[in-house]
Order: C-alpha cells, then structure tokens, then sequence
C-alpha cells in the first residue's frame, strides 16, 4: 500500500507515512485534491470552518466544486452583508460560468450579494457610445501598448459608473463592489469586518479601500495610524473589489467622467491624486478622493495573463470606435501577475494539497 500525492504533500504526507508505514509517492503533474491540517497549537472550530471553506473556495477556482458526501448535513446559516448597506457583483450575462463561481463562492462566505448585470462593451456601436454621452479624454493611449480605449473598457468603466449613481441615488453608506474573476483570501469576511471596525474607532474618513489591487507605486503607501492592515493607496491598478462611501461615489460621478473616459482603474488614482500623469490631471477636479488599501489584499485575481483559463473582455476587444481593429494583452503589464503581489500572497489557512 503507498499514498499518491503532489504539490505540498509535505509534512503532512511524511507523518502520514510515518505512521502507517507505507511509501509515499510525489506527482507534481495532477492536483488529486485538498488535505485540511491544523497548524495552531489550539485551533477552534471556527478556525477549522474557516480553513475548510477557503479550500473550498480555492478548489472552484480551477475546477468544479467540492461536493459534501450525502452523509453530512449541516444548518443553514443566514446570508449576511457584513454590515455593509450592499454588496454589488459586476457580471456580463455572456459570462455565466463566471457568476457561478462568484455566486457559489459567496454562498460558501455568507455573503449576499445583488448581481449587477454589466454593460457589454462588444455590443455598443459608435452611434451606442454617443448617445451615452462617451468621449474619450483627450490624449489618453495605454501606457504601454500605446493602444487607445478599447471597448471592454468603455463597458467596464459603465458598469463602475451604474454602480456608483445607484448608491448616490439609494443612499447607501457604505457599500462593497466585486468584478466576477476574484480569489478570495482566508477569512474574508472575519478580516473586511474587522478592518472596517478599527477604521470607525480610529474615526478614520474614507471614500475608498481597495481590496484587491495591483501596486504600481508604493513610494507614499504609509500606515493608516490606529488601523492595522490598512495604508494610504499610491498609484494602482484594477477595480476587483473595493469598498466605497456614499460620498466616494458623489465624488467619482462630480467630475462627469463620461465625457472625458479613460479605463476605470487610471480614473481613480487621478482622482486621489496619485497618477503619474500630469496632463490626465488636469481635466480632472478636484481630485480629492480619499483613497486606502487593504494591506495584506484581501482578495486577487483568480488568473493572470498567459495563465491557462485566463480571459479578459477588456483587453482583449476591439477600439472604443473602430470595431475592425482587434486589441490582445500582448505589450500591456497590466494583467501579468505583480512580482511583489504574488510573494506578498498571504495564505493564512492551514492546508496542504494532495
């Protein structure tokens, strides 16, 4: 008798050996499954639960969920929104498999959310764009293809901008946004709640937080005194999940960006002030947005570009105004994964993989 195992098999498949005395076998070609181990001296039940739900969540990822065996049953417990006034999921309808995953893995979390369907970029004609009063900001081409908007862009910026008018026009506080390709860090919800608690007893003013994010600059990114896990946001990129104030989302649609677009995630460092491009600055004001990041992230993406099932709408589209030329993530940094994100990838659950 022998164990198979591969990635990580570790300590855990050399004890295992150990006591049965059986050989132990390492495949690092195939992912047969997840192993759950305890790696606190006392580690609760709540500590277990918490472990076994990002296993959980990890295994959608890359593959179909973990199904319990018909031999458990367990109570339902209620879905909340973390005390949060909502909790909005950004998805194209075109994109099922994605809301599924997102949908799937938020019930695993407790998390009720309100599915916003998003505006597809890949539908909207030239006549479309004009009529929604898009124009694009003068001078803008990405800044390392040199490409101008495409139109996945135009569609996520929409999206953002629906998002952000719903919560002015409900008046919601505090809110939570997520895009649908979002990998969820141990103890989500546990450690959002728990930031959110300091910065209230710290009396802290915010817009708003990015929790998930690629650093670009982390020259001025400071510790927010009073608030663990939390630093002033320098120059970033991507709109994963974030969450945002009543008057974050006044100050975001102030500007009406519409008229003058550029992708959503260059517009809000501009409007805290952090882009590096002056020129883009100036049509812009103010540029008061007060702005943090949740530091270590709390969530990242679930692929990266060149990754296999990687897919994004925005980079791979067309021109905002010309359906002929096609545009690919070859010559943007973008999508590719941040050297320092992925080493600073903190998995706090205790798991090995078999």
């Amino acid at each position: 008798m022998g164990f198979w195992g591969c990635r990580g098999l570790g300590g855990c498949g050399a004890h295992l050996s150990r006591l049965t005395g059986a050989e132990v076998h390492v495949c690092n070609q195939h992912r047969f499954g997840y192993i759950n181990v305890p790696v606190k001296a006392h580690q609760t039940l709540e500590d277990d639960r918490a472990n076994f739900v990002h296993l959980t969540l990890e295994a959608m990822v890359d593959g179909p969920p973990m199904q319990r065996s018909r031999h458990i049953s367990l109570l339902p417990r209620p879905l909340t929104k973390m005390g949060f006034d909502e909790i909005f999921l950004i998805n194209l309808v075109r994109r099922p498999d994605r809301r599924q995953r997102m949908l799937a893995s938020l019930q695993e979390l407790e998390i009720i959310p309100w599915v916003v369907d998003a505006v597809d970029g890949s539908t909207l004609n030239s006549s479309d764009i004009k009529v929604l009063g898009v124009d694009l900001l003068p001078g803008y081409y990405d800044p390392f293809s040199g490409r101008t908007l495409t139109k996945g862009e135009v569609g996520c910026f929409l999206s953002h901008y629906n998002i952000w008018k719903e919560i002015v026009s409900r008046g919601l506080e505090r809110s939570v946004v997520f895009e649908d390709d979002v990998r969820f860090e141990a103890a989500f919800p546990a450690r959002l709640q728990r930031l959110m608690e300091e910065l209230e007893q710290a009396q802290q003013d915010w817009d708003l937080i990015y929790l998930g994010r690629k650093q670009v600059n982390d020259e001025d990114e400071a510790p927010v005194e009073g608030v663990r896990n939390l630093v002033v946001a320098g120059y970033s990129y991507w709109t994963l999940a974030y969450a945002i104030s009543h008057r974050g989302a006044q100050k975001l649609l102030a500007t009406k960006p519409l008229s003058k677009m550029l992708p959503v995630d260059e517009y809000l460092p501009i409007m805290y002030d952090k882009h590096p491009n002056e020129d883009y600055k100036r049509h812009f004001a103010p540029r008061d947005l007060l702005v943090f990041s949740a530091h270590p992230l709390l969530v990242y993406p679930t692929h990266y570009a060149g990754e296999s099932n990687w897919l994004s709408d925005t980079e791979t589209s067309t021109i905002w105004d010309d359906d002929a030329k096609k545009t690919d993530w070859v010559g943007s940094q973008k999508t590719l994964r941040d050297s320092r994100g992925s080493a600073g990838h903190l998995r706090s659950t205790a798991r090995d993989e078999l």
